[in-house]
């Protein structure tokens, strides 16, 4: 009992055992149903049981997995930020759901980037080498059906196996570079993370920034992936020559390796030839860490040469996979947060800047580098003509992204994180008696958030003027730029509709009360409180004439199905006179 209280989550604890004692006690109902032949009760109290235990998985996969990882990469990075165990225990006792939450949120952040790594080199490597990995490109991949036909010791041996390869990795990409670098460059650490400021959620809003923005960017958009891919292929060649695993590794055809294959196999089996689809989307959360040990049957596999000492030369690989990859953490640790630091004292000059600007800067310039030389490099061959040409035509479209990022990811997010500023956040946190402190540059971050989830819902949900927009925007791209178009149909009413959002409550506020002749204290009310309430009017209207067109729509679909035969109204006249009785044009005759 004093455990389960000292973990500040009593109830969820106390949950989750008497749901393993009610699995448990099933298991015992199940067997003594079967013992005496109650076949009903025995299907009953198995189907019981089936719930309890996919439920009780889940919330193990899902929800305590990726809080293992998320705690266990921040006790190996406590020394990147001269922090210790007992500064997060104080943290922990301060606000414990928020620290548990967001250490769920770095471990799920980090199993999905992982599963999308394995899902690259299945692109790269030879069907079969990663036979022992889960494939999540295979169709038939179902984890509930896993959960619920796989008994409970595989799925605990499958968890214990997860645990220790990503924790393994773990130490060697975050704990052992940070020792290396401490060793190395002593100045370079501590990362400049503790900033005392009173602006609200300012490192929540950097690290989200940088989760949801910054490296999405540059994943999705900045041929990011087919550089990593291109790289991955270069050194799976290199080590395939210099230890005599290329066919093991890429098959004895070197063209095989760059079509997307399907790597669910084991060695010693006949190739199906089967083409699997892209994985769901989600997939990859749920399952990656399930993906150790696979024991499910092989599905392929295509032949390759073996070589003498085989096992030798394996255990030379995965050392020298190692050392790459604790290379390029290294280069990862330093080089974008030493570039970063580089530029921002130019602007800055000496004083201390949160990391997440630093790291954030030095990407997009090594991003950019990387690119710009290999543009170049592709231009050379067609001599300077054509390059004066094509610096022209890049130097035009540089300008008009720069114009539209001004306005699209720079005025609209920061109109929109104001009008947030001022609906929900000074509302609830300020007091009347007090002055709100508007800090514009969290406005911006929580605007770019706020903009990358509106129009995520805007592209799901029904076809309208602004999804129209925002995917013909898309689909034109960056080299296809409209720049009348975008700021026309896009960045003008956009932020009409914020601006107008933002000086019609403050003009009623500011010019029209006071010139009624109110108290100062009801001046002062009506400033702080007319945002939040024209929101809620704003609110009860649109559910409001929702909720009408729904009558209509209901009155309609009720009207069609009493007078409507075929495609023509019988037996019904409406009350209005003047109406015209002339069917419709694609009206059907009796």
């Amino acid at each position: 009992p004093l455990l389960t209280l000292s973990s500040q989550f009593e109830g969820l604890i106390t949950t989750i055992v008497g749901y393993i004692l009610l699995a448990m006690t099933l298991i015992l109902c199940h067997g003594f149903a079967a013992l005496v032949r109650f076949q009903r009760s025995r299907r009953l109290l198995g189907v019981c049981y089936i719930v309890v235990k996919v439920s009780l998985l889940v919330v193990v996969e899902i929800g305590v997995f990726p809080l293992i990882c998320g705690w266990w990469l921040d006790i190996c990075s406590l020394e990147m930020f001269d922090a210790s165990l007992k500064d997060r225990e104080l943290s922990f006792k301060s606000a414990p759901g928020t620290t548990m939450f967001l250490h769920w949120l770095v471990g799920m952040v980090y199993v999905f980037y992982f599963a999308s790594f394995i899902l690259l080199l299945r692109e790269v490597l030879r069907p079969g080498v990663l036979w022992f990995l889960r494939n999540l490109n295979d169709p038939d991949f179902n984890p509930v059906q896993e959960m619920i036909h796989l008994p409970i010791y595989r799925h605990l041996r499958r968890f214990i196996l997860s645990v220790v390869v990503f924790g393994s990795i773990v130490l060697l990409m975050l704990w052992l570079p940070i020792r290396m670098i401490k060793l190395l460059l002593p100045a370079f650490l501590p990362y400049n993370v503790m900033l005392y400021s009173d602006a609200p959620v300012s490192e929540l809003s950097l690290e989200l920034l940088l989760l949801q923005v910054v490296l999405p960017a540059l994943l999705e958009q900045g041929h990011t992936r087919q550089w990593l891919k291109g790289l991955v292929r270069a050194w799976t060649v290199s080590a395939g020559y210099l230890l005599d695993l290329h066919s093991y590794l890429l098959g004895e055809q070197e063209d095989d390796a760059n079509q997307p294959v399907n790597n669910n196999h084991a060695p010693g089996h006949q190739n199906n030839n089967n083409a699997n689809p892209a994985p769901a989307v989600g997939e990859g959360l749920h399952a990656a860490h399930q993906a150790i040990l696979q024991q499910g049957g092989p599905i392929g596999f295509q032949p390759y040469h073996r070589p003498l000492r085989f096992p030798f030369r394996i255990v030379l690989l995965i050392g020298f996979m190692c050392i790459t990859l604790l290379v390029s953490s290294l280069v990862c640790l330093t080089l974008p947060v030493f570039a970063g630091r580089w530029l921002m004292s130019f602007w800055t000059g000496s004083s201390k800047i949160h990391e997440l600007y630093t790291a954030a800067c030095g990407l997009y310039v090594c991003w950019l580098s990387i690119r710009g030389a290999t543009v170049l490099l592709a231009w050379m061959p067609q001599g300077p003509t054509i390059i004066m040409v094509k610096v022209q035509e890049w130097s035009l479209m540089i300008l008009k992204t720069l114009v539209v990022a001004l306005l699209v990811a720079g005025v609209i997010p920061l109109l929109l994180g104001l009008l947030f500023e001022l609906v929900i956040v000074a509302p609830l946190r300020v007091p009347l008696d007090q002055t709100p402190l508007f800090y514009p540059w969290q406005d911006w971050a929580l605007g770019v958030l706020h903009a990358k989830i509106i129009a995520a819902i805007t592209l799901m949900g029904p076809q309208w003027w602004l999804k129209t927009v925002i995917e013909q925007v898309y689909a034109n791209g960056i080299r296809n730029i409209d720049l009348h178009f975008i700021i026309c149909k896009l960045a003008a009413p956009v932020i009409s509709v914020l601006l107008l959002s933002l000086c019609v409550p403050y003009v009623i506020a500011a010019g029209v009360v006071p010139a009624v002749g109110v108290t100062p204290e009801m001046q002062i009310l009506i400033q702080r409180r007319i945002y939040p309430f024209l929101l809620m009017v704003v609110s009860i209207i649109g559910i409001l004439s929702f909720q009408i067109r729904q009558f209509k729509r209901l009155y309609e679909h009720i009207k069609n199905d009493k007078y409507l035969v075929g495609q023509r109204l019988v037996n019904y006249e409406r009350k209005a006179r003047g109406t015209s009785s002339v069917p419709p044009p694609n009206s059907i005759p009796e």
